[in-house]
């Protein structure tokens, strides 16, 4: 006797992967495109784009982006290299006092940015 159409196991349509949820659709260009599939070339399995942009969120949400209190000496270090750094470049055709203004105007920073700085305590 055939079977019938009901006992055959097999359904027609896309297999659902994900389960239930929310459709969100998002437009890229290309640089993106191609950095996701530079991605998904270096993976063992190769997921699909979709896969891949789950899995890059998923890496990025659970990824430590908190900025990390600093003790003083790591603050003490970054003056100081930052310090080094501007004298290589220093004019030195100016004079010492005028040298010291513009590398503390530099290691602190513009002004319209100190406001900013997730580093710094707002007063």
């Amino acid at each position: 006797m055939a079977r019938s159409i009901s006992d055959i196991s097999k359904r027609r349509g896309r297999p659902k992967t994900t389960g239930p949820g929310t459709g969100i659709l998002v437009k890229m260009h290309d640089p993106e495109l191609e950095a996701i599939d530079k991605w998904i070339e270096k993976q063992a399995d190769e997921p699909s784009r979709p896969e891949a942009i789950r899995r890059l969120l998923q890496i990025a949400l659970t990824s430590s982006t908190a900025v990390r209190p600093k003790t003083e000496s790591q603050r003490q270090r970054a003056r100081d290299m930052a310090g080094k750094a501007i004298d290589k470049v220093a004019d030195s055709t100016a004079s010492s006092e005028e040298q010291a203004d513009r590398k503390r105007r530099l290691v602190k920073g513009p002004e319209e940015f100190q406001k900013v700085r997730r580093d710094r305590n707002r007063k």
